[in-house]
């Protein structure tokens, strides 16, 4: 019986409960039985059961006594602060690694599918057969038939194994393989052109989209994602949400973008506190949710029916907020079922991110003429024209990343421009956040000195408590800053940056490295600030909520658009023709 699967499947107790606890017994009336074993099966399509899994190196304990089922038609988003386990959890899960206790069961005949890492792997094979090779039966088949047909003689019994192998490739839509994948190819981004190439030929960007590829095709039962939005554009960003949207099985995502967590998870898994934990709900109802626990835990005075009243009317306003998509649709049901008692605060902190200006800036503040700029014979941009104003956040958007890189590093004299001319307001006081910050840190020197000659207040204590704002406390201050992670050395950075008090600001993908709470912290100082940014970013939402201007580089040509949001400019049938007649002029 269908309850005998359940248990082997070591079940919370409350799914169980569910079972037994409706008017009619199962047991009593078959038809009613036979329902809910449906409504049951449908429901744990395609899950994955971690079951008293724990991980520990050496002395460090990661996390302990982990239980989680992960059902079919959720998608989960994995979070935790830098250095937590996240990625490692996911190798527990597809069982690249072994846990330290524990076990991880996947339901029987349930395929799961990883996101590759390694770029080079694959770099023999064609960029098509890369993206079969995701489905690892249907592959094997494939293979197996190839030298079975090439045999000479090919005997009677050969032909036996060819048949069942025949079948089982009809089983699996082998038929349509190829055209599966090179939808999903060309629905990445890949132009068919390169589909029969070698992944050798092919770019880094590229590598990863057809690795993504991979780990989608098929339409796997368990889908493990790592990082999936890392060297996409924003296209298929867009295109990913939507996939996993419609994805009706199992995902399990890690990343650093909140907008695309918000968009596809229906459910925040948290490493913290030594344990991991599911909450209900996308990245911001958590976030915000396990904020409001914290200012509740600390209002000693505030009586519990208050309390519980401010949670639940939090939770109906991001219910009701819901928008239409199914994912979004599927996490209101569960959010209007959700108690109270189910939010917790978090451990976490987040540094304070705060850019003040010195002096406010004339409004003649930045002309940009015909400045043109080609590194190797590959154009960057050319003959641009702007007039950058007092008060303008402009998000630099395109493919080429390094377009973006090379135009901050000519507007700050670290490169000379091949044409043309640009000129600073002289009442303008700038500071830079590099893409590489490498050459600031080649020294010795602990993060207080390292601080001080940047700041024209030189106290100590003033050092100390600017660095424990950036959580640097105690003898954190006093680490080399040689040995810093990229993250430490991104607040150092930022830390630099205020202590200047600049009024212009120029950020080069300021996010990298990041944990996701000063991502939080850096979004909330940059809306806040003043002054003007010049920026660029892969974080959706950081341009979504900073941006009052966006300018939009391409070799062809520029496209600028004052006053509008980030999805405006996305969703502009205009900029869409602009760019098509830009393309279209070079061709």
């Amino acid at each position: 019986m269908f309850y005998r699967v359940l248990n082997n499947s070591v079940l919370n107790n409350s799914f169980l409960f569910n079972i037994f606890c409706y008017n009619t017994s199962p047991f009593n009336d078959p038809a009613k039985g036979r329902e809910i074993n449906e409504s049951i099966k449908d429901r744990y399509k395609g899950m994955i059961s971690v079951n008293n899994v724990s991980l520990q190196f050496g002395q460090r304990k990661l996390f302990s006594d982990v239980n989680i089922v992960f059902a079919s038609g959720n998608c989960y988003g994995l979070i935790g602060a830098n250095g937590s386990g996240k990625s490692t959890f996911l190798k527990i899960l597809s069982g690249e690694i072994d846990s330290t206790t524990g076990n991880v069961t996947v339901a029987p005949g349930k395929r799961v599918s990883v996101l590759k890492q390694n770029q080079f792997a694959f770099d023999e094979y064609t960029v098509l057969t890369t993206v079969i090779m995701g489905h690892k039966r249907l592959y094997e088949i494939i293979t197996d038939k190839d030298a079975l047909y090439a045999r000479t003689p090919f005997t009677e019994e050969d032909g036996m194994r060819a048949s069942e192998l025949e079948a089982e490739f009809a089983e699996l839509e082998g038929w349509s393989a190829e055209s599966d994948a090179a939808k999903l190819l060309s629905d990445l981004g890949i132009e068919e052109s390169f589909h029969s190439a070698q992944m050798k030929q092919l770019e880094a960007g590229m590598k990863v989209r057809v690795l993504l590829a991979q780990a989608l095709f098929g339409n796997p039962d368990v889908l493990l994602l790592d990082e999936p939005t890392n060297h996409l554009d924003v296209e298929s960003c867009m295109w990913l949400e939507e996939f996993l949207c419609d994805f009706e099985n199992t995902a399990i995502v890690v990343s650093h973008d909140r907008h695309f967590l918000d968009k596809v998870c229906t459910h925040i898994a948290d490493i913290d506190f030594g344990k991991i934990k599911l909450y209900t709900g996308n990245y911001s109802f958590w976030s915000e949710a396990s904020q409001l626990a914290a200012r509740q835990r600390s209002q000693a005075n505030k009586k519990i029916e208050e309390q519980r009243a401010e949670l639940k009317e939090f939770i109906m306003r991001f219910a009701n907020n819901a928008s239409k998509s199914r994912q979004a649709t599927s996490r209101k049901k569960i959010l209007e079922k959700l108690k109270v008692e189910e939010i917790e605060p978090s451990s976490r902190n987040y540094p304070y991110i705060n850019f003040e200006q010195e002096r406010e800036a004339g409004n003649d503040l930045l002309f940009i003429e015909s400045l043109s700029k080609s590194i190797d014979g590959q154009v960057m941009f050319e003959r641009l024209n702007l007039v950058i104003h007092k008060g303008d956040k402009v998000a630099f958007v395109g493919q080429n990343d390094l377009a973006k890189t090379t135009l901050f590093q000519v507007l700050m004299n670290e490169s000379p421009a091949d044409g043309g001319s640009f000129k600073w307001g002289i009442s303008t006081s700038r500071a830079y956040y590099p893409r590489d910050n490498a050459a600031f840190f080649g020294t010795e020197l602990c993060i207080m000195d390292w601080l001080r000659q940047y700041s024209k207040n030189k106290d100590q204590e003033f050092i100390r408590a600017f660095l424990g704002r950036m959580l640097f406390s105690g003898e954190d201050s006093l680490k080399p800053v040689n040995v810093l992670s990229g993250g430490e050395k991104a607040r150092c950075m930022f830390a630099r940056m205020m202590v200047a008090q600049p009024n212009v600001i120029i950020l080069d993908e300021p996010t990298n490295h990041l944990d996701l709470e000063s991502i939080t912290s850096l979004n909330r100082g940059l809306e806040k600030f003043k002054g003007t940014i010049l920026f660029s970013s892969q974080d959706h939402q950081l341009v979504q909520t900073v941006a009052n201007r966006i300018i939009e580089v391409t070799p062809e040509g520029y496209i600028d658009r004052a006053g509008v949001t980030f999805d405006e400019y996305l969703s502009n049938e205009q900029v869409r023709q602009q760019r098509r007649d830009m393309h279209a002029a070079v061709r």
